[in-house]
């Protein structure tokens, strides 16, 4: 939902502070209020973020709650449900006073979308965000669908994404899991919002 009519640049979203808890993206200059995140979505998110500390990716290399600045008409910020930053980045991110990756930084490693119920989020994920992150140049975008029940994995080769999806017993395949030696499949993820 769009708040205010009013464009806002990137330095107008860092200040804002409507008293409230409400999480905001910024798209193209204009604040979007973030629905509640359902339960499902939150189990998801943790149960990827407990599986990566498991294949040994250090805690401080994985996000939940940081934005993201990519390239739009205007100032656009998303917030991914959850994010593996590169060595690199976590570096730069320390002791920062706001988690938030600017375009002068690096990409992360990966970034983990879960779809919530709703059209206009539904088209944010696979359709804005995949080519905000594409041209973000993020090595990986997995988009976790509950409702459709189906993980599609875009892969950066090239300068563009290659999509593979998988549903029920299909193992991901990933490059990113592999470099770790994990094997998951879509079950296993969406299993974890149950």
């Amino acid at each position: 939902m769009t708040i205010s009519s009013q464009l806002m640049t990137l330095e107008d979203f860092l200040s804002y502070d409507d008293g409230t808890d409400t999480r905001y993206e910024l798209e193209d200059g204009e604040l979007l209020a973030m629905p509640t995140e359902s339960d499902r979505n939150i189990r998801i998110a943790s149960f990827l973020f407990a599986y990566f500390l498991q294949l040994g990716i250090p805690f401080y290399r994985l996000r939940i709650g940081t934005e993201i600045a990519v390239s739009g008409r205007r100032a656009t910020v998303r917030l991914p449900d959850l994010m593996v930053l590169t060595e690199e980045l976590a570096l730069m991110l320390a002791g920062a006073s706001r988690s938030l990756v600017t375009l002068d930084m690096p990409p992360p490693q990966l970034v983990v979308e879960v779809v919530s119920p709703g059209q206009p989020q539904q088209e944010r994920d696979y359709r804005y965000k995949r080519s905000q992150y594409e041209a973000r140049g993020i090595s990986e975008y997995w988009i976790v669908d509950p409702i459709q029940e189906r993980i599609t994995v875009l892969s950066w080769v090239a300068g563009l994404y290659e999509e593979g999806v998988y549903q029920g017993e299909s193992a991901i395949a990933s490059s990113f899991l592999q470099e770790l030696g994990g094997i998951l499949t879509a079950i296993q993820i969406l299993q974890a919002g149950n």
